[in-house]
C-alpha cells in the first residue's frame, strides 16, 4: 500500500479530523482570497486591500461550521448561508465567504435524495444570489453575483453526482454479496439433496440384502444338524447376498470419493432389466414372488428406471420382513399412456408397515419410497389391502423433464 493510500485510509478512519483539516484549508483560501482586488486598474491584483474585521469573523464562523458538516449538514448549511448573506450585505469589498455555503450544500446533496437536493439547492441559490444582487454594494449584473450563482449550482450538482456514485457502488456490492449468499445456499441445498439421495440408496441396499442374510442365516442355523446340504445352500445365499451388498455399498460410497482417490466402480445403476434377478434373490430366501410385466419394452430414463427398481426392492423387503413366513408377493409393471405403473401386492398378516418412521415396528422404507417417487413428479399409494395383506402402487412418468427437454430439439 502506497503512502497516499495509507493516509487516505487513516483519514477515512477519522472523519472529524478530516473535516477539521478541510475547514482549515477553506479558511486559508478565503482569507487569501479576501486580499485580492478583482477590480484593480490592472485587473486582478494581490495585496491592494485588507479585509474588514467583520469579514474575518464571518469567514472564521463559516469555516468552524464546516467541522460539523457530517453530523448536522442542514444546520451547517443554514449557518453558512446566513454568514454569506451577512457578508453580501455588509462586505465592501466583499470577501469570498460563500465558499462555506457551497461546501455545506455539497455535503447536503451528497447525503440526501435528489428531490431534496433540488429544493434545498434552489432555495440556497435564490437566497444568496438574490441577496447579493438586491442588497449588495455591487450592481446586480456583477461577476461576483454570477459567480455565487454558478458555484452554488456546481456544489449541488457535484454532491448529487457523488451520492449517485455511492449508491451505485453500494448496489453493486449488495448484489455481489447477495449472489455470493445465493451460491452458498445453493451449494448447501445441493449437498443436502445429495446426502439424502445417498442415504436412500444405502437404506435400500442395506434393508434388502441384510434382510435376506438374516433369513438365510436363520434357515442355516435351523437345519444345520439335520440337513447340512440345505444349510450349505442357505449359507451360499448368505454369501451371495453379502457380496451384492458390498458391491452396491462400494458403488454408492464411491460417490463420496475425492478427485485423488482410487477410481470408483463404474457399474451402472440397477433398473427393471434386473427385476428377474431381484425376484430370484427373494425366491432363494423362501418368499414366493410372481412377476408380471406389460411395459412393451419401454426404455425408461435412468432416474425413473432406478426409482422403479428401488420401489420394488423396498416393497419386497418389507414383505420379507413383515408379511410372515407363508406370504406371497405379486409384482406387476404396466405401461399406461405416458406413465409406468408399478404394483406390489402381498397376502401377509403383518400390520406394522404403515407405522410412522422411527416408531415401533416402523422404519424409513415407505418414507424413502415416497420421496423418490415425488422427486420425479410421480405418485405413490401404500396401505393395507381389503381382506389382508399390503399394497404398494407407484405411478412414474415415462419421461422426466430433463429427458423431454433433450428429446424436444
Amino acid at each position: 500500500m502506497s503512502t497516499f493510500e495509507r493516509a487516505r485510509c487513516r483519514l477515512r478512519a477519522h472523519p472529524f479530523a478530516l473535516d477539521a483539516a478541510l475547514a482549515a484549508g477553506v479558511l486559508v483560501c478565503m482569507v487569501a482570497g479576501s486580499f485580492v482586488d478583482p477590480h484593480g486598474p490592472d485587473g486582478v491584483t494581490w495585496g491592494v486591500r485588507t479585509p474588514d474585521p467583520l469579514s474575518l469573523v464571518l469567514m472564521a464562523l463559516g469555516a468552524a461550521a464546516l467541522v460539523f458538516r457530517r453530523r448536522a449538514p442542514r444546520t451547517v448549511l443554514a449557518l453558512a448561508g446566513g454568514v454569506s448573506v451577512v457578508e453580501s450585505v455588509t462586505g465592501d469589498p466583499r470577501a469570498p465567504v460563500a465558499m462555506c455555503a457551497v461546501l455545506a450544500l455539497y455535503t447536503v446533496a451528497s447525503t440526501t435524495d435528489r428531490p431534496t437536493t433540488w429544493r434545498i439547492g434552489l432555495l440556497t441559490m435564490t437566497v444568496l444570489t438574490g441577496t447579493a444582487m438586491v442588497a449588495g454594494s455591487l450592481p446586480w449584473y456583477a461577476q461576483e453575483n454570477l459567480a455565487i450563482f454558478a458555484w452554488i449550482g456546481i456544489g449541488a450538482t457535484a454532491g448529487d453526482a457523488v451520492r449517485s456514485r455511492r449508491a451505485f457502488v453500494r448496489a453493486i456490492r449488495e448484489r455481489a454479496e447477495r449472489a455470493e449468499r445465493t451460491r452458498e445456499e445453493e451449494a448447501r441445498r445441493r449437498v443436502a439433496e445429495e446426502r439424502l439421495r445417498i442415504a436412500r440408496d444405502l437404506h435400500d441396499v442395506v434393508a434388502h440384502h441384510i434382510a435376506l442374510v438374516n433369513v438365510q442365516a436363520g434357515v442355516a442355523a435351523h437345519v444345520m444338524d439335520k440337513r447340512p446340504d440345505q444349510a450349505k445352500e442357505a449359507l451360499a445365499h448368505v454369501r451371495e447376498a453379502s457380496r451384492s451388498a458390498l458391491n452396491e455399498l462400494r458403488a454408492t460410497v464411491g460417490l463420496l470419493r475425492q478427485s485423488g482417490d482410487p477410481e470408483a466402480p463404474t457399474e451402472p445403476a440397477p433398473g427393471l432389466d434386473r427385476l428377474d434377478e431381484l425376484a430370484g434373490t427373494f425366491r432363494s430366501a423362501g418368499l414366493r414372488v410372481e412377476v408380471a410385466r406389460d411395459d412393451q419394452g419401454t426404455v425408461l430414463p435412468a432416474a425413473v428406471d432406478l426409482v422403479a427398481y428401488r420401489v420394488i426392492q423396498e416393497a419386497l423387503t418389507n414383505v420379507q420382513k413383515h408379511a410372515g413366513n407363508d406370504a406371497k408377493a405379486e409384482v406387476s409393471v404396466v405401461r399406461v399412456g405416458p406413465h409406468i405403473e408399478i404394483t406390489v401386492l402381498d397376502d401377509g398378516t403383518g400390520d406394522d408397515r404403515g407405522s410412522a418412521p422411527g416408531g415401533p415396528g416402523g422404519g424409513h422404507g415407505l418414507l424413502g419410497m415416497r420421496e423418490r417417487v415425488t422427486a420425479l413428479h410421480g405418485t405413490l399409494t401404500t396401505g393395507p389391502r381389503y381382506g389382508g395383506g399390503f399394497r404398494v402402487h407407484a405411478i412414474l412418468p415415462v419421461k422426466t423433464r430433463t429427458s423431454a427437454a433433450q428429446d424436444g430439439p
